[in-house]
Parts: C-alpha cells; sequence; structure tokens
C-alpha cells in the first residue's frame, strides 16, 4: 500500500495493528524470548568460543527499513581457515559441524533478538539481504525495505532457502503490503514448525540460489546477448 507525497512514494500502513501496535508486539515478545532464552544464549557463546574461537557475534551491516543501515548480530558459525596464501577459504569449507548444527536449527540467529529489542528488526518481516545486492533491485523491489527487516517472514515459511529469488521478493512484497496481527502470528507459528523439522536449510554458496548480485548480473548479461 502507497501514497504519493512531496513526488515520493511512501510506505502507507495497512491497518491500526501496523501502525501502534506491530513494534509494541515485538518489544514484548522479544523481551520474554530474550530473558527465557538468556542461559542458552550464554551456552551457545560458550560453544562458539570453545570450538571456533573469538569473535563469538557475527557482525555484519544490512539495510533496514528505508535501506538505513545496521549492524546485524549472530552468532559466528565459520572457522577463520585460511589457504597457504591467506585467503580465507569458501563458506563450505569454514562451515563446521558444530556451525551446521547452529544453521539448522536456526540457534545462530538469537543474537538478532538485540536487533528487534534496538528497533532496527521485527519479529516479522522481509529478511536483512546483503548490503552489496542494493543496486541491483528493481524499484518495485526496493519496497521490501518499506518496513523493518524481520527474524523471519513470509518467504521463509513458504520455502525458505529453496526459494528463487523471484518468488521471495513475491512474498515479501506481499507481506509489506498486507501486515495484520494474525498474519505475524502465522508466521511465527509455522516458522517454529519449519525450524523443529529443519526444512530447507541451506549454506550460503551451496546449491542452485546463487548470491542475488551474480544472479542479476547473469539475467543483465542474458538480456543483453538477446
Amino acid at each position: 500500500m502507497k501514497n504519493i507525497r512531496d513526488g515520493k512514494e511512501q510506505h502507507r500502513y495497512y491497518g491500526i495493528y501496523e501502525k501502534y501496535f506491530k513494534r509494541v508486539f515485538d518489544c514484548v515478545f522479544a523481551g520474554i524470548a530474550f530473558i527465557l532464552f538468556s542461559p542458552l544464549l550464554l551456552l551457545i557463546a560458550i560453544l562458539v568460543y570453545i570450538k571456533l574461537g573469538s569473535p563469538i557475534l557475527f557482525v555484519q551491516e544490512r539495510p533496514g527499513k528505508n535501506e538505513k543501515m545496521f549492524h546485524l548480530y549472530k552468532f559466528r558459525s565459520m572457522s577463520n581457515a585460511r589457504d597457504q596464501n591467506g585467503n580465507l577459504l569458501s563458506d563450505t569449507e569454514r562451515l563446521t559441524r558444530f556451525g551446521r548444527i547452529l544453521r539448522s536449527t536456526s540457534l545462530d540467529e538469537l543474537p538478532e533478538l538485540y536487533n528487534i529489542l534496538k528497533g532496527e528488526m521485527s519479529l516479522v518481516g522481509p529478511r536483512p539481504l546483503m548490503k552489496q545486492y542494493l543496486p541491483y533491485y528493481t524499484k518495485k523491489e526496493r519496497h521490501r525495505h518499506d518496513v523493518r527487516p524481520g527474524l523471519s517472514g513470509l518467504a521463509q515459511i513458504h520455502g525458505r532457502n529453496a526459494l528463487g529469488w523471484e518468488e521471495r521478493f513475491q512474498y515479501d512484497l506481499q507481506y509489506v503490503n498486507h501486515i495484520t496481527f494474525w498474519m505475524d502470528i502465522k508466521i511465527i507459528f509455522l516458522t517454529i514448525q519449519k525450524v523443529i523439522k529443519r526444512d530447507h536449510i541451506g549454506v550460503r554458496g551451496e546449491g542452485a540460489l546463487m548470491d542475488f548480485d551474480r544472479y542479476r548480473k547473469q539475467q543483465n548479461d542474458e538480456k543483453g546477448r538477446d
């Protein structure tokens, strides 16, 4: 839902939940989860330090609401293994068995509760992607940044890493334009189900889904040859 003001497209709230209560819901839910999971957070932090060393957290800039950059926090799941020239090995080679367990259970994402409490993320919304993807979005796709990015989203419950980029963005935009309380509850419930079943867990750099910037460059190259 959009309106035009001062020559710019602006996100229009879908309902009173999105405008007045979604942020309250995020804070209450994330605050309770942070307290309940604090012993688990401490245990994982200790295990990461023992198995992977420091730093314990993976910190990376990601675009948030209105493409404003913020620091995303996750538990580290990769080693710092390098080749003989001092270059980091591929994601696949650096992802340890312990790291795979963290990712397959989504435990590596628990520190994002802090991002939610800070107001940089929401419990539900389009996942925050790499900042180098920004130049490759279409005008329509950029609207996924009209709202706070989420810990989970509509795309995640419809296939997670098994979805192609076009499908993923369609789900993101569908959510952005129709945010409701019951939609958020449904997504949270189905996300928990998928985490328990470990459905569609992928590793960046593995499988059919290539990084989005490479994907869009390939698309443009193919169009240029037509």
